[in-house]
C-alpha cells in the first residue's frame, strides 16, 4: 500500500492552513490600522520607517506614510521590480562587476548620507553633548529622496535574479541587468523624483502609495522565498499561476511581522506618528 510522504501531508495541510492564517492575520492588521487608504498606508510604513515629520514629504499638512529616505527607497524598488517584470522575465544571473558597480555607489550613498543624517539628528536631540562630531554636511530631504531612490534600484537589481534561481524550474541564466535598462531605470527614477520634490499632492498621493506596495512587494518576495526553502520546492514551478500559495504564505508573513512591529511601537509611543525627538 503506498504512503503519502510527510512532506507531502504538510504541504496538502498548508493549501488549507494558509489561506486561514491569512484571513486571520490581515483581520487583525485592518482592525488594528488607521482608517483610511492613507491611514492603512501609514500602518504599513510604520513598521519599517521612523516616520520623523520633519525628514518627510507632506501631502498639504499630512505626512505621507515614509520619510523621505524610505519613499525613495521604497518606490524605486516598486518600480524597478515591475520593470523587471516585464522586460527580464525569467532572467536569473546577477549584476557582473561593471554592472555591480554603480550598484555599489548607490549602497554607499545611501550609508554615507543615512550615517551622516543619523549623526545630525542625534545633535539634535543631545542638547549640545555632541556638538564636538562634525558632520559632513547639512542632510536635507532631496538628498534622502535620491539616495533612498538608488538604494532601491540596487535591492531590486539583486531581489529579482535572486527569486527567479529560487522559484523556476527553467529560469534564463542570463543576467536580468544590462546598461540599457540600467540607464532607462535611473532616467525614469530620476524624473519621479524631480516631480517628489515639487511637493505637489498630484504627484505624492500616488507616490504615497506606490512606495507602500514597494514595500509589500520587496517583503513579500523575500518572504515567497522564504517558504519556498522551509518546504524545500525550489525550482519546481513553471509559472506564477502555480505560485499562489508561496505568495499567499509570503503576504501572510509579511503582514505578521508588520502588525507585530506596529503593536509593539504603538505600545512603546502611543501615536502611528513619528519616534518623539524629544
Amino acid at each position: 500500500m503506498e504512503q503519502t510522504h510527510p512532506q507531502s501531508r504538510f504541504y496538502n495541510l498548508s493549501r488549507w492552513l494558509v489561506p486561514l492564517a491569512a484571513v486571520i492575520v490581515f483581520g487583525i492588521w485592518f482592525s488594528v490600522a488607521p482608517p483610511g487608504l492613507l491611514g492603512k498606508a501609514d500602518a504599513i510604513g510604520y513598521a519599517i520607517c521612523h516616520r520623523i515629520d520633519e525628514r518627510s514629504f507632506h501631502i498639504g499638512d499630512r505626512q505621507i506614510p515614509l520619510c523621505a529616505r524610505c519613499t525613495g527607497e521604497f518606490f524605486a524598488a516598486g518600480v524597478t521590480l515591475l520593470f523587471f517584470a516585464f522586460a527580464s522575465g525569467k532572467k536569473s544571473g546577477m549584476p557582473g562587476w561593471k554592472l555591480g558597480a554603480p550598484l555599489i555607489v548607490f549602497f554607499l550613498a545611501f550609508g554615507i548620507d543615512g550615517t551622516n543624517s543619523y549623526i545630525y539628528l542625534l545633535k539634535q536631540t543631545s542638547q549640545g553633548a555632541l556638538d564636538n562630531i562634525p558632520n559632513l554636511y547639512v542632510p536635507n530631504n532631496t538628498l534622502r529622496l535620491f539616495t533612498g531612490s538608488g538604494m532601491g534600484i540596487a535591492l531590486a537589481s539583486i531581489l529579482f535574479p535572486a527569486f527567479n534561481q529560487t522559484t523556476w524550474k527553467d529560469s534564463d541564466p542570463s543576467p536580468a541587468l544590462d546598461w540599457k535598462k540600467l540607464g532607462m531605470i535611473i532616467g525614469a527614477v530620476f524624473l519621479i523624483d524631480l516631480l517628489v520634490l515639487t511637493e505637489s499632492p498630484i504627484v505624492l498621493y500616488p507616490i504615497a502609495i506606490i512606495s507602500v506596495l514597494g514595500v509589500l512587494s520587496l517583503l513579500i518576495l523575500v518572504f515567497s522565498m522564504l517558504w519556498l526553502l522551509i518546504m524545500r520546492q525550489e525550482n519546481v514551478f513553471d509559472s506564477l499561476k502555480q505560485m499562489w500559495l508561496p505568495f499567499v504564505a509570503g503576504t501572510t508573513l509579511a503582514f505578521l511581522m508588520i502588525t507585530v512591529i506596529d503593536l509593539l511601537r504603538f505600545k512603546l509611543t502611543g501615536t502611528w506618528g513619528g519616534f518623539p525627538l524629544g
